[in-house]
């Protein structure tokens, strides 16, 4: 079977039980100074058979930044920043970085997309548990940033949600005097208003999503879960309890309208995982698989077929223990409730490290360090799934329109037509501190057309709240487009 060209890098080969070759770990350093472009080509040693078992890792690139606040931009490029240095973005064509300094200290904010396709950045440091109240804004467009109205408390480790109406929740955090802010915010696009009567305390980024009635759900850390409604003052209503206990510093995200999956978290940590689905009556927390390791600040990366990627985190007791840090990569099966490891990557990543997926269908690696007592990664990787080594991909020759309406249907030109069994669109990622605040999957309907497909885009913003996804089209190996960006609104 041929290879793909691509320079050798160290691999360390063990023999799986059916006698595939694993190559599970990158060794030694592998600095290089730009990027590889081509998203499936590997190392000249990995075949495309042993590619489709457990993907494939890039050699590791230098960082200006511990990209430790990450989100995916409207042409593709990537905004990242951490506790020290100015705001960067990278351009995954190339490698480059390109500085882009905020006028506030970003550090430990909240952030996540709005409907026109800024971010909205909530909170920021004055100090380690001290919150400012500022909103800063990032425009994509013009790659400049502006400060908006404040908020009523500073706010550090706040988490942002955006709602079905396009105005974007803050939750939690610390304000300036380091105290727990209970009381939510909601910001219209012009102002922000408190939610008084639904004041409650919770912990640092908590995992929030927008369930299928439109209502906020919270999944943890905290063993007990809480549904808000915004209207009004706002109110909370009690959840189902989690099987397992607090999963601090676990990974979660919803894998599909209304269905969430919570993996590894806790001190010690745990191997194992849980879901729900909010489309139910009553819905329960109930047990999947569970991981092949142990995890606490690993990162959930939902990818276009709909499966869950873990990176990084540790299986070390503490805070943040690099004794136990876990370099293999692993893959969650929906449909089966099991996991699959994966290649290994060379970097140590736990605390402050992301995980962000990109139009091209792999997934950024990044951060770890700037506080939590861990070497400060001043690098990135890249993942190249498994699908991206089971044959070619669907062309696109025909992009959707860069604003869809709910509701409408879209055209996207195709030669690949035939073979097109899914349509998925995902999020735009904004992720920090081992969770994504931004992504979530949304399947869409599609039927044939001349040259192309036809995509029912999605009627409810509660299923999918506006602003910039990507568009997949899948064909029946799971192989996945490039991904159309696009903004739904």
């Amino acid at each position: 079977m041929a290879t793909r060209s691509f320079r050798s890098t160290a691999l360390l080969a063990t023999v799986g039980a059916v006698g595939l070759v694993l190559l599970l770990h990158g060794c030694g350093d592998n600095r290089s100074t730009s990027p590889h472009v081509d998203p499936a080509a590997a190392d000249d040693l990995v075949s495309d058979l042993v590619g489709s078992q457990i993907g494939h890792w890039s050699a590791v690139f230098d960082a200006p930044v511990v990209q430790l606040h990450l989100h995916l931009l409207a042409d593709g490029r990537v905004l990242g920043w951490g506790r020290n240095g100015d705001p960067q973005i990278w351009d995954p064509a190339t490698g480059a970085f390109t500085a882009a300094p905020s006028p506030a200290w970003l550090f430990c904010a909240g952030h996540d997309f709005l409907p026109d396709g800024r971010l909205l950045v909530a909170g920021g440091h004055i100090d380690d548990g001290k919150g400012l109240p500022n909103s800063t804004v990032f425009d994509p467009v013009s790659a400049s940033w502006t400060s908006g109205p404040p908020m009523t408390q500073g706010r550090w480790y706040p988490t942002n949600t955006v709602l079905p109406s396009g105005e974007m929740l803050t939750i939690a955090g610390s304000d300036e005097a380091g105290v727990s802010v209970t009381v939510p915010e909601v910001f219209d696009g012009t102002s922000w208003r408190q939610l008084t009567g639904a004041s409650m305390w919770f912990p640092y980024y908590p995992r929030m999503f927008v369930a299928p009635d439109g209502r906020v759900y919270y999944a943890g850390e905290d063993v007990y879960t809480w549904f808000l409604d915004v209207t009004g003052s706002g109110s909370w209503a009690g959840g189902p309890t989690r099987q397992y206990a607090a999963r601090d510093y676990g990974g979660a995200v919803m894998y599909a309208p209304g269905r969430i999956i919570y993996a590894g978290g806790g001190d010690p940590p745990t191997q194992t995982a849980e879901i729900i689905d909010l489309n139910d009556p009553a819905p329960q927390w109930r047990f999947t698989g569970s991981l092949t390791f142990a995890r606490r600040h690993l990162n959930a990366t939902v990818l276009p077929t709909g499966e869950v990627l873990a990176t990084g985190g540790t299986s070390g007791s503490g805070f943040n223990n690099s004794i136990g840090a876990t370099l293999a990569a692993e893959l969650w099966n929906p449909e089966t409730g099991s996991w699959t490891t994966l290649a290994a990557n060379s970097v140590v990543r736990i605390y402050h490290s992301t995980a962000l997926l990109l139009p091209d269908g792999r997934v950024l690696s990044t951060g770890s360090g700037d506080a939590g007592t861990a070497k400060n990664e001043l690098n990135y990787e890249l993942f190249s799934p498994p699908y991206l080594f089971k044959g070619p991909r669907p062309t696109v020759t025909t992009a959707p329109s860069a604003t869809v309406s709910y509701g409408q249907s879209v055209f996207v030109g195709t030669p690949d037509l035939a073979s097109i069994a899914k349509v998925t669109l995902i999020r735009f990622g904004s992720v920090t501190h081992g969770f994504d605040m931004g992504q979530r999957l949304v399947p869409a309907s599609f039927t044939p057309a001349l040259g192309g497909v036809s995509i029912d885009i999605p009627a409810s913003r509660a299923v999918a709240p506006p602003g910039p996804y990507m568009l997949f089209l899948l064909n029946a190996a799971g192989v996945p487009s490039v991904g159309q960006i696009i903004r739904l609104q």
